[in-house]
């Protein structure tokens, strides 16, 4: 039943398509439209679309553009061998019959001279990718409407393959001449340039191009086109130069700065980019353009504290301008200054369009401040967009917390998911806020009921993580070894399974087989870099888990690998090392129970 709709409905589009042609080739006369461009045709892969596109084509060419007279179309009388010609090209077209649609439509746009029918034998023909009739077709639909770029467009790709530069360069030049889409010379280039850039000869191609902007070469306009064209051709060299060009004749091009700096950050001079950028804003401190462009690099960059100044001025430039306040929010947050940030969002929320992003990071600063109502009653207010299923998650998350656990279950239950990815992420949500409570045996029965009749590597993973917690070794090592006999590279179990028994055990031995196994594939994996450390330490082997240990708090400040890393310097007898370790971890996470108790282990 499915596919008979399909065709069904196909059916009724050239139906349609049929209908709007002949109707428009008795009665009426208007201009084509050129919202095609023939590498779009040449892409197309379904028959289907074919058709789609052809009724796209006929209704757009029964209406006049923009006020501009319509091209004169010959009145035709509707033969019995027009409409049966007509008929055979569309039917024969539904069937991927190509060679047939193509002769009919060409026939008809011989015999007819209409322009319409030598659009369509056009791009019918370069769909079938008949070129001699494509050619023909083209010459034929250019004869009759001289200024119609799409014409042209075909001739001059045409033309290209064939290596004749002078033709091509003819039809090019009629194409940047043209106003008949009331476009601008730079639009028009930009045209050519989707024509040329998908052509296999690019030399050829910047050759043709090289010739066609020899008699532009004043125009900021049209070089800064020919720039991004240089761009799409890998030239970069040669894109510089042109956007320097650009850049002189037209300083204060935003676009073509913004450009000019991407050009250098592709070729590798990121320092020359920012500091070029830097001097445009010295001389125009109030350009908010190029400043939120370089505030944005700088963050890309991950250089978060000069983006956030840059990102301060302009909010003193525009100080309610939504994607600064939004920005600024979200760095402030990076900086853990959590009362800019809710200003930030604050001012946001009362911007038109942005409450739900605003609602949802005033919600996450609630939640952090361990306000939980408020946090609550912010995730509740968003109504939609992309933190809507996060939102809702969290709030059943958080009446978890305020002891409501069977509002939250029914809450969780309810939330709509997409795929399976966001199910798996409501399962551990649930189990989660179970295991938080303490109600162990209750986030057991969820992951158990999830992975009942299907293997999840998530699943198994996080069920896996709550034995450990609940001191289930023979729960964790039975779902760890689960997901490595599905896959054996996957490092995360391999790790897990690894630092649990080097942990909780003294099978040392097979901790380190596993271990050693996850860093191979993840060698740079500061959690895998701490397990080999612990392992090691478990072994007896100090120098070494020392080493590993200080690269793995070099990655990444946490509070364990500082307290595993203080725990090996104490008992090597580097106890003033320790001390240091322990106390600038203490700095940042003067609450942490692990690395509380190892001090109050080692050093009550």
């Amino acid at each position: 039943m499915k596919n008979s709709y399909i065709k069904v409905k196909t059916g009724f589009a050239w139906l349609i398509a049929i209908a709007v042609l002949l109707t428009s080739a008795c009665t009426m006369a208007p201009t084509q439209t050129s919202d095609q461009t023939m590498d779009q045709s040449v892409e197309t892969t379904d028959a289907t679309t074919q058709a789609a596109e052809a009724q796209k084509d006929e209704q757009g060419a029964a209406k006049t553009l923009a006020g501009k007279p319509a091209v004169e179309r010959p009145k035709i009388e509707l033969t019995e061998d027009i409409l049966f010609k007509l008929l055979v090209a569309e039917i024969a077209g539904q069937r991927n019959q190509l060679n047939v649609s193509v002769e009919n439509y060409l026939d008809l746009a011989r015999t007819t001279r209409d322009p319409l029918l030598a659009s369509r034998a056009t791009r019918i023909s370069v769909y079938a990718r008949n070129d001699a009739a494509a050619k023909e077709a083209a010459h034929l639909w250019a004869e009759i409407d001289p200024g119609n770029s799409d014409a042209h467009q075909v001739l001059a790709v045409m033309a290209v393959r064939e290596g004749d530069t002078a033709k091509a360069l003819e039809h090019l030049e009629i194409i940047l001449k043209s106003d008949e889409h009331e476009t601008s010379l730079s639009q028009q280039l930009w045209m050519v340039a989707n024509l040329l850039s998908r052509e296999k000869d690019k030399v050829h191609v910047k050759s043709i191009l090289e010739e066609l902007m020899a008699g532009h070469q004043d125009d900021p306009e049209v070089l800064f086109a020919y720039a991004q064209v240089l761009i799409r051709l890998g030239e970069l060299p040669r894109a510089r130069k042109v956007l320097e060009q650009v850049l002189v004749l037209s300083p204060d091009d935003d676009n073509a700065a913004m450009t000019y700096v991407a050009v250098l950050n592709q070729m590798g001079q990121e320092a020359e980019a920012l500091v070029w950028l830097q001097g445009v804003l010295k001389k125009d401190e109030d350009n908010f353009n190029l400043r939120i462009f370089y505030a944005r690099i700088l963050s890309d960059l991950k250089r978060f504290d000069e983006a956030r100044h840059q990102f301060e001025i302009l909010a003193v430039q525009e100080p309610t301008d939504p994607d600064v306040l939004f920005s600024l929010g979200l760095l402030y947050l990076q900086a853990n200054k959590l009362d800019d940030a809710e200003n930030s969002f604050t001012r946001l929320s009362e911007t038109r369009g942005h409450g739900d992003d605003a609602s949802y990071y005033l919600g996450r600063i609630a939640e952090e401040q361990d306000d939980l109502k408020k946090s609550e009653d912010w995730y509740r207010g968003v109504s939609s967009g992309n933190n809507y299923f996060d939102a809702q998650m969290r709030v059943g998350m958080l009446l978890g917390k305020q002891g409501k656990v069977e509002e939250a279950r029914s809450h969780l239950h309810k939330i709509s998911t997409q795929n399976d990815q966001e199910k798996n992420i409501l399962v551990q949500a649930e189990a989660e806020m179970l295991a938080e409570i303490k109600l162990y045996e209750e986030a057991m029965a969820v992951y158990d009921e999830a992975l009942k009749d299907k293997h999840d590597p998530d699943l198994l993973y996080s069920r896996a993580m709550l034995a450990e917690r609940m001191d289930r070794l023979d729960i964790l090592e039975r779902d760890l070894r689960e997901i490595l006999e599905q896959d054996a590279k996957n490092s995360q179990a391999l790790n897990a399974l690894g630092y649990t028994l080097a942990d909780k055990t003294d099978r040392y031995d097979e901790a380190y087989e596993f271990i050693k196994r996850a860093l191979e594939i993840s060698p740079n994996d500061y959690y895998v870099l701490d397990s080999m450390g612990w392992v090691l330490y478990r072994q007896g082997r100090l120098d070494e888990a020392i080493v590993f240990l200080k690269k793995a708090l070099a990655a990444r400040n946490d509070p364990e690998i500082a307290a595993h890393l203080g725990e090996v310097l104490w008992v090597k007898g580097d106890k003033k090392t320790a001390q240091e370790v322990w106390d600038t971890a203490l700095k940042e996470a003067p609450d942490d129970d692990r690395l509380r108790n190892v001090i109050n282990r080692l050093n009550p």
